[in-house]
């Protein structure tokens, strides 16, 4: 799974860009989804890799989101973070009855939100890997 985090806001940006971001649900800032690494997708991300950090999150970070961040759809029903984490490959957030995104804290220590990762220490736009998981810790 990859997760994909919105750092940029909502000013100065083209309504295509605007558009991308609200059909993957990222329509706040530090908002998270998690999306399949298909062709198509991994495509739209590198159109709005300017605007958003991605990479490949783990099954350790993956729990901890769910436990920390997972809304249910009916409030009166607990989320199993394991049960979720055990069918989330064959179906997607909303038929497990959750929320398809989360909402998470604005990174602790800061992040240089208009710099592409690798360029500074603090950069985090664009293709971070496995960095990702670390990013997504210091958000929760």
């Amino acid at each position: 799974m990859i997760a994909v985090i919105r750092i940029s806001g909502d000013v100065k940006i083209s309504e295509k860009i605007r558009e991308s971001l609200n059909r993957l649900r990222l329509r706040r800032k530090y908002s998270c989804v998690l999306v399949k690494p298909t062709e198509n997708n991994l495509k739209l991300l590198r159109k709005i890799r300017d605007y958003v950090a991605y990479g490949s999150i783990d099954k350790e970070t993956l729990k901890q989101l769910i436990k920390s961040r997972a809304k249910s759809i009916n409030p009166e029903k607990k989320i199993n973070s394991e049960e979720i984490i055990s069918s989330l490959e064959k179906s997607s957030l909303l038929k497990l009855g959750i929320k398809p995104f989360f909402r998470l804290h604005p990174p602790r220590k800061g992040i240089d939100s208009k710099k592409h990762f690798g360029t500074t220490k603090k950069a985090v736009l664009g293709d971070n890997k496995e960095k990702i998981n670390d990013l997504i810790r210091r958000m929760l």
